[in-house]
């Protein structure tokens, strides 16, 4: 079964017409989509309305879960599974062991990042990529509203990017197949 999602995107020139119209077109209770941008935009995710990032938490665990990971390892294999007495040390002398378990913790933490990168941002293989506009890559700030998730008509829509300065309102279909 096919879904269509129907998509106002209304184009601008320049950033700070682009972070006034999120705004304006927000307070009048037009729920935004998404804003893409040529480079970032400073308070943009404030403006449209997004939560806090919990990145630094799941780094965090991504870190910890490395350094549990070769301190079991390490404790295994040099205490219970072959222990050997290295010139009169302990059989697990814990210093010894802090750089691999500091590699450790880099290692999966960066993993971790970018398999949670790849995962929320739905970039997996056979997944096709949404453009709205190929020029917000380049030099236009696209701001982009599901007609669908909101109260208000199309033409309202229309009439409130118009009014914040949108020199450009084009309609987007998007058809996502469901397996």
């Amino acid at each position: 079964m096919d879904t269509n999602k129907r998509f106002l995107v209304g184009v601008y020139d320049d950033d700070d017409e682009v972070m006034a119209a999120v705004k304006t077109v927000r307070a009048s209770g037009i729920k935004i989509h998404d804003v893409y941008t040529p480079f970032p935009v400073h308070g943009l995710d404030k403006a449209i309305g997004h939560a806090r990032t919990r990145i630094p938490v799941v780094a965090f665990m991504f870190g910890t879960l490395g350094l549990i990971t070769m301190f079991v390892f390490t404790y295994y294999t040099m205490r219970l599974d072959w222990p050997m007495n290295i010139g009169g040390k302990d059989f697990y002398a814990l210093p010894d062991f802090i750089p691999p378990m500091f590699e450790f913790t880099v290692l999966f933490t960066a993993f971790g990042m970018v398999f949670t990168f790849f995962i929320t941002n739905g970039l997996w293989w056979g997944n096709k990529a949404v453009i709205f506009d190929l020029r917000s890559t380049d030099d236009k700030f696209v701001m982009a509203i599901d007609t669908a998730s909101n109260q208000k008509s199309e033409a309202e829509i229309e009439k409130a990017l118009r009014e914040t300065g949108a020199i450009e309102i084009n309609v987007k279909e998007i058809v996502e197949e469901e397996d």
